[in-house]
């Protein structure tokens, strides 16, 4: 009589096999590529757990997860197991998904560089061969792009590099470009000119000023930002109101500040006075009560002069 069985009885039987170290290494030594088994020291094989968390907290769970040592001693090799009953188009990428996951976890244990991750699906359904490639770039639409995107170093625009007469040619993100490549190691009244020009070329929003503007004052080095902007809102007149608009709150902010230290230096001047003027009056109550001049200045803290004057 034909029994019904389903993906999770396939997957109990497999798991009580493979997570057995012994059975495991039997399974690696077979059946992993030659080029692959070499770079591995079986002896070494260790069960791992096989749960990862994404970012947004929900568990994932690859089937079988294995840590060893690399053949030479040098490095750490994971060996991701999976078991299949029915056809997954998306298996490869799905595989790679747990690869990184094991690749980051191994790094948040303080381990330096990333580990080979070897993902194996065992397959054992109806459907024969296994219909779907093994390779994950092909489930990209253009898998010849993917190769050379993902076997290839990455873009990188590295702005400390590039020199400012190129970085001047880049239409509407040389402004950002310019700032972000010299914010902090020059004092930013020496781009007036090239701001002037980039600015005068029509290339910069309302939004996008004032946002670069904000980060100037905030981040950069500038003996007068205030003249700054003046000075750019003299030469830039499609930006001026903007520009005179910053200009002023900076004014406005630089007397409030001013008030406000005075303010500061005035209540602190006060208390001092009052401070003093509180320890005189308990000097004289000492001295005219007999007590030793030495005493009254080490009890109130008044100097020499200052008790002498009292006694006069």
């Amino acid at each position: 009589m034909k029994k019904n069985t389903t993906p999770t009885l396939h997957d109990a039987v497999f798991k009580q096999f493979l997570t057995h170290p012994e059975t495991a290494r039997d399974f690696l030594d077979i059946h992993l590529p030659p080029a692959l088994r070499k770079l591995c020291d079986l002896n070494t094989l260790q069960l791992a757990s096989g749960s990862f968390i994404e970012d947004d907290l929900r568990p994932y769970y690859s089937d079988v997860l294995y840590s060893l040592k690399a053949g030479n001693g040098e490095g750490y090799i994971y060996c991701l197991i999976e078991h299949q009953s029915t056809p997954d188009k998306h298996m490869a990428f799905r595989l790679m998904r747990y690869a990184i996951a094991a690749m980051q976890r191994h790094l948040d244990a303080g381990h330096k560089t990333l580990p080979l991750v070897i993902p194996v699906l065992f397959y054992q359904g109806k459907v024969s061969p296994y219909p779907y490639s093994m390779s994950w770039l092909d489930e990209f639409e253009t898998p010849e792009y993917a190769r050379t995107l993902y076997g290839e170093n990455f873009p990188l625009v590295d702005i400390t590099i590039i020199p400012d007469d190129e970085i001047m040619q880049h239409r509407r993100m040389a402004i950002l470009e310019l700032l972000q490549k010299h914010i902090r190691q020059r004092d930013l009244t020496e781009l007036l000119d090239q701001l002037t020009t980039l600015l005068l070329g029509g290339n910069t929003t309302q939004e996008q000023l004032i946002s670069v503007i904000n980060y100037m004052l905030q981040a950069g080095e500038s003996r007068d930002p205030a003249a700054l902007i003046n000075t750019l809102a003299s030469r830039v007149p499609q930006h001026e109101e903007t520009l005179m608009t910053i200009a002023e709150q900076l004014r406005l902010e630089g007397e409030q500040r001013g008030i406000q230290k005075g303010l500061q230096l005035g209540e602190q001047k006060g208390r001092e006075e009052g401070e003093r003027e509180a320890a005189l009056k308990i000097a004289r109550t000492m001295l005219a009560s007999g007590l030793d001049r030495a005493m009254v200045m080490k009890m109130t803290g008044l100097t020499e002069t200052e008790v002498e004057q009292i006694r006069n």
